[in-house]
């Protein structure tokens, strides 16, 4: 191999390492948006703080840490940038472990761990929140005023969770049916 030759070669292998070193930044620079794009998930504490100087309404996540289905949204559906920037535009996020032993003192009551309800035991503002009907994932939708707006259970993927976070973010549920807006989203 002549020295042009070889000149043409390093100058070729120079090129390439250069554009992989530009491609992995590139990667690594989008990566990073990313994991910056994340549901701010809150406590319930933490919510209801702050719906005292800002006003949302709440969206709770009730889980168990034993629930696959549960885990499935949260690498799924709740990643997906679309439920992200609806989340943050309309709700406070709350995650809620069906299960934590943790007191929780809301509106003059006190909610607390039972052992004696259920297989595996309750908080008794999942209970609460969930009417009894204790089904992992569900989502709870709280007003302004945290009234409740509806209990959601079961897996949602992101095109299904998308049009129920438009329905009640954007108020829907106060002018037409769940189905009747769904149908007008071509679903």
């Amino acid at each position: 191999m002549g020295i042009s030759s070889l000149k043409k070669l390093t100058f070729f292998a120079a090129l390439i390492l250069a554009g992989a070193s530009f491609s992995s930044q590139t990667t690594s620079a989008e990566h990073t948006s990313a994991a910056v794009e994340e549901i701010q998930w809150l406590s319930w504490d933490e919510a209801i703080a702050r719906m005292a100087t800002e006003p949302k309404k709440i969206f709770v996540d009730v889980y168990t840490d034993w629930c696959g289905w549960c885990k499935r949204m949260d690498a799924t559906t709740f990643v997906d940038p679309a439920i992200v920037s609806l989340m943050d535009e309309h709700f406070y996020a709350v995650k809620l472990d069906a299960e934590q032993r943790e007191t929780i003192e809301y509106d003059s009551h006190t909610f607390v761990y039972r052992s004696d309800v259920g297989r595996r035991g309750v908080h008794e503002l999942a209970y609460s929140l969930l009417d009894g009907r204790m089904s992992y994932p569900s989502y709870i939708y709280l007003s302004e005023e945290q009234q409740r707006i509806s209990i959601s259970p079961g897996y949602k993927d992101a095109e299904t969770m998308k049009i129920e976070l438009t329905f009640i973010g954007a108020d829907h549920y106060k002018s037409q049916s769940y189905e009747d807006f769904r149908i007008g989203q071509g679903n």
